[in-house]
């Protein structure tokens, strides 16, 4: 097993080389810096598992280390345990603020810093690097990130809510108090024109968010969520929300993740509709479409999508979807029938120039 790597900062010679010897003793390997600047350089050089720094230090002080810390990606989420004389709340809430993960009060004994550390490191150590961006990820995500963010009240009270076919979500103008998570169904995005159409902006389905733009921007909903037919939605309240973006910079770096690999895929989407031809347009909403029924119901193949649903996904009237599908028809692409497309052969449509 890989030894866990500590960086001590202190300017104190003796209690930095007391603190390193009872450190290495417990099987720690240890990195040791008489200063912030050091410390920082060491750092960038081997990446610690845990840093103990001391708060007041010459060239560069235990604050500033902090917030390099948390300015540099190599740096940032590492586990950061201040060591202080000073005890004036002044002082431990401004390391609070900039993201300190716990303080020793010098003088400490033995026992308190090991405790200390070890509590840190077994917090940390059960994120994984990566989740993967499904029900099941995003639920061990959740799990992980209670106990190791110490988000102990985070989803506590977690429940699925089955929601019929149809059912909104949240309409234009509603307050924003929750993030949603489609652990299974599918759920429509949309708005409304200034001409009273509606256009669809995205489709969401098992392993998504959805509602998280409005609650970073604290507005209400500009757009609606409907389903699609029968899902199963998590509610996610605003304030566990915040907890996962605020509560512990690691925790909050692996959820980031999650949302920017989903807003990456929706924004290509998009990208591809607006300078696409209207064939080329539906032949890949036709191929997204089938790809996310493969997944939703391997066993049954047709897109249940209405052609109005259809039409206002990829942004043109009723009329031209149908003559357009009516075209794939006869070309022996896809099986019509009312409420659903069977897109009988994919492979045809992908990289056809239209």
């Amino acid at each position: 097993m890989t030894k866990k790597t500590i960086l001590l900062i202190e300017d104190n010679n003796d209690i930095r080389e007391n603190t390193a010897e009872i450190l290495e003793m417990t099987g720690y390997a240890v990195l040791t810096a008489e200063n912030g600047k050091v410390g920082v350089e060491k750092a960038l050089e081997t990446r610690p598992d845990l840093v103990v720094c001391d708060i007041m230090m010459p060239v560069l002080d235990g604050y500033g280390v902090l917030h390099i810390f948390n300015q540099n990606p190599r740096l940032a989420g590492v586990p950061f345990i201040f060591l202080t004389a000073k005890t004036e709340r002044a002082d431990l809430r401004r390391g609070m603020e900039l993201g300190a993960d716990d303080y020793l009060t010098k003088p400490f004994d033995e026992s308190e810093l090991l405790s200390a550390v070890a509590g840190r490191l077994a917090r940390f150590q059960h994120l994984r690097p990566d989740y993967p961006a499904t029900p099941a990820g995003v639920h061990d995500f959740l799990a992980d990130a209670r106990q190791a963010g110490g988000l102990e009240g985070l989803l506590a009270e977690r429940r699925h809510h089955v929601l019929p076919r149809r059912h909104i979500l949240y309409a234009e103008g509603d307050e924003a108090t929750r993030l949603y998570f489609v652990q299974s169904g599918r759920v429509k995005v949309s708005k409304t024109t200034a001409g009273g159409k509606e256009l669809i902006t995205a489709l969401h389905g098992p392993g998504e968010f959805l509602g998280y733009q409005v609650l970073l921007a604290g507005t209400c909903h500009h757009d609606s969520a409907v389903t699609l037919d029968e899902a199963e939605i998590l509610y996610i309240p605003a304030a566990d929300f915040h907890q996962l973006l605020l509560g512990n910079p690691e925790v909050s770096r692996r959820f980031v993740r999650l949302l920017v690999g989903q807003v990456q895929q929706q924004d290509e989407q998009r990208l591809d509709l607006a300078y696409s031809s209207l064939r080329r347009r539906v032949a890949d909403t036709l191929l997204y479409l089938h790809a996310r029924q493969q997944q939703l119901s391997p066993a049954d193949p047709r897109i249940p999508l209405g052609r109005d649903d259809m039409a206002a996904l990829i942004g043109t009237a009723p009329e031209s979807l149908s003559r357009t599908l009516s075209e794939f028809r006869q070309d022996g692409i896809v099986e019509l029938a009312p409420g659903s497309v069977h897109l009988l052969h994919p492979e045809k449509l992908h990289g056809s120039s239209w």
